[in-house]
């Protein structure tokens, strides 16, 4: 398992990843997987711009990360903002994380968190929130392997259920 940043020679694998999600008619997690990929190079571009900084009005610079299996085939996204905004500390947090629906349940989700975290840490933070619905076991798994810490749990506005706030040291 490695992590990679967005690259031309996943965009099959990738496009898989996206397709899976709408056909089972799952929320985009992390949002970046609704972003178009109709022209993939013009995708790339933009995911590299937000990294940046660039073409994120009114939100933050933020990269992605996808996270590749040992058959070189695309099996999750990671998003990880490099600093948080009033709606980040309300729901997103530092990081956000996806995996291919048919690919769930492997440990993938602890891998890609794992694997973020020292990305986080190579930008300056040394403690990233991660925000996730406390119906979401196997994220919730995934953030406690990670040695997550809960701070705090609450409704949110917009939300189906309650919302857990953990912390998670980027010094792995």
């Amino acid at each position: 398992m490695k992590l990679v940043t967005p690259r031309v020679e996943y965009q099959e694998s990738y496009i898989e990843m996206v397709r899976e999600f709408f056909e089972r008619e799952e929320v985009f997690v992390p949002f970046v997987l609704a972003e178009d990929y109709e022209d993939f190079s013009s995708l790339l571009d933009r995911l590299s711009a937000y990294s940046r900084g660039e073409e994120v009005p009114g939100f933050v610079a933020h990269s992605s990360y996808w996270l590749i299996d040992e058959n070189e085939q695309v099996v999750g996204c990671s998003n990880l903002r490099h600093e948080l905004n009033d709606g980040l500390l309300v729901l997103g947090g530092h990081i956000g994380y996806g995996i291919k629906p048919s690919e769930r349940q492997k440990g993938y989700a602890k891998r890609i968190l794992e694997l973020t975290l020292p990305k986080a840490k190579s930008i300056g933070i040394d403690r990233a929130l991660v925000t996730v619905n406390k119906a979401n076991l196997g994220s919730v798994k995934a953030i406690k392997h990670n040695k997550g810490v809960l701070e705090a749990e609450k409704e949110v506005s917009g939300q189906n259920g309650i919302v857990q706030y953990y912390w998670l040291n980027t010094c792995t």
